[in-house]
């Protein structure tokens, strides 16, 4: 059973139980570019008590240096070092996990800040915003010549996916020996400003029901975003605690690396995803409101 906090006590035992504290960005910090109310002030409440703060977030579309921005943007203290993407993790996951030799390339679907963090990681890589693939005419395998090089597919979320970077990641994975297939993430929806947009998981779809192959992922909840953290930042899991606004993603993150996890309901999920006939299986340690509800020890 979850706690639920409400009074000032219920915020004040949190801060004191944790050290160090991992934050999802989209509908936990802002919604599009609108801050969530009070997040400001939480935040500095945080820093000011010697807390470890991180961000984590699913969204590919970003390197870390463009996130920095956005945080700088909003008002919100942030260091490049302190902010954990799925787009740096993957870049992480292929040069230090994977190791992809040299020689080898990664097709990409995905945006230009994925492309960023493959080019520091010193991957070479093809496809992404190439302008040969921002094409709406009709993709033939006539004029299609194979790369033998690319050793991976990487599919982040792609505001300009069409069917000329699908039927060429689709040849890649079926043509190609060998070839890996990467997902960023996959969340099946997108939090803009306005509402749900498609996400990542959604765009990776069309791709697993036509090769019939499941990705490997490796943005939350798997651990490979977690084991990336823990190579920056010295914490103990014991004293940290996981805020997010998704059960399947960020609750699940944090539950399986043996972190605290808090709820929030600023974002994703709703009131009957954890009570009720239908409720998830996922059930966070604690539900608040928003993060600005911390503003009440103040």
């Amino acid at each position: 059973m979850s706690i639920r906090l409400s009074s000032k006590e219920d915020y004040e035992s949190l801060i004191d139980k944790y050290d160090t504290w991992l934050f999802d960005c989209d509908g936990v910090l802002w919604q599009g570019s609108r801050l969530i109310d009070g997040v400001l002030e939480v935040l500095h409440l945080l820093r000011s008590k010697k807390k470890k703060v991180c961000f984590v977030t699913n969204n590919a579309t970003n390197s870390r240096k463009t996130y920095k921005k956005k945080f700088d943007k909003l008002g919100i203290e942030a260091h490049v070092d302190e902010i954990y993407g799925s787009a740096f993790a993957t870049a992480v996951y292929l040069s230090s996990i994977l190791k992809l030799p040299k020689d080898k390339k990664v097709f990409v679907i995905g945006m230009e800040g994925f492309e960023e963090e493959l080019r520091d990681e010193g991957i070479s890589y093809i496809g992404g915003t190439d302008p040969e693939n921002q094409t709406l005419e009709p993709f033939s395998l006539k004029d299609f010549v194979l790369d033998e090089s690319v050793g991976a597919v990487v599919c982040g979320l792609d505001f300009g996916i069409n069917y000329t970077k699908l039927s060429k990641a689709f040849q890649y994975l079926k043509r190609v020996p060998g070839c890996e297939f990467i997902c960023t993430n996959a969340d099946s929806t997108y939090p803009s400003e306005f509402g749900l947009l498609p996400g990542a998981g959604s765009v990776s779809a069309p791709l697993r029901y036509a090769t019939g192959r499941e990705p490997i992922v490796v943005g939350k909840p798997n651990s490979t975003m977690l084991d990336c953290i823990k190579a920056k930042v010295a914490f103990d899991p014991s004293r940290t605690i996981m805020v997010g606004d998704r059960l399947n993603t960020d609750i699940e993150f944090g539950k399986a690396g043996g972190l605290s996890t808090l709820l929030v309901m600023s974002g994703i999920t709703q009131e009957s995803d954890i009570t009720g006939p239908n409720a998830s299986t996922t059930i966070p340690d604690y539900v608040a409101p928003s993060v600005g509800e911390f503003r009440i020890v103040l």
